[in-house]
């Protein structure tokens, strides 16, 4: 497959795009300094999110979007950003992946109560958690979009071991079986992957957990 990942010189994305290299997929980075790349192997298109258009990404079978930001950016890029992705793959036939967030994820099974809206939840967070979950519900109401939006457990580990093994959910914040809500980036890269090979969440969201 064709697989594109933006922000592949991110901690993410780069685990994003080795796991797709890994499997034998074509893969194109999209950064905005490739310089930072360090020795990428696969394809690379030099440019700002914002300024990505269709053409630039159409010969992909996937694009994989792990932009992210820190606690102390603007939280509305998330917003901005989404818009821009949903105007890009309108209409097309192409999948969007995004790399999401914990905080959306539901605590309770009447689907109220979201983790952003915890006691527990980091205040210093709650800007860009509450703009990522705009942009995520402004994705859900755009059927002509092929989306898959991928929320990682509560803890997201970035130097944690690659096992391979996760357990999957969907909306509801899930536990292992140690009682724990935690996944590695490549534990999580893996399973992303995984999905765009088998495409079981297509137009859905989904969760992982560490098995």
């Amino acid at each position: 497959m064709k697989i594109a990942v933006i922000g592949a010189s991110g901690k993410q994305g780069k685990m994003l795009a080795e796991e797709a290299l890994r499997r034998g997929h074509e893969v194109t980075a999209v950064v905005r300094n490739k310089a930072k790349l360090n020795g990428f192997s696969g394809k690379v298109i030099e440019k700002d999110i914002l300024a990505l258009t269709y053409e630039d990404v159409k010969d992909n079978d996937a694009v994989i979007n792990a932009f992210g930001t820190g606690a102390a950016d603007d939280p509305v890029l998330h917003q901005t950003v989404m818009a821009h992705m949903i105007d890009i793959f309108s209409g097309k036939p192409n999948r969007l992946l995004v790399v999401g967030g914990a905080s959306t994820l539901f605590v309770d099974k009447e689907h109220k109560v979201r983790l952003l809206d915890t006691p527990e939840f980091p205040d210093v967070w709650k800007p860009v958690a509450g703009s990522m979950a705009k942009a995520f519900e402004m994705l859900k109401t755009h059927n002509d979009v092929n989306w898959t939006f991928f929320s990682p457990a509560a803890f997201f580990i970035a130097d944690g071991k690659r096992t391979g093994s996760y357990i999957l959910g969907e909306d509801e914040l899930i536990l292992n079986s140690q009682g724990k809500s935690e996944i590695s980036y490549a534990d999580y890269a893996t399973a992303m992957v995984d999905e765009v090979e088998k495409g079981n969440y297509i137009r859905k969201r989904f969760t992982a957990v560490a098995g």
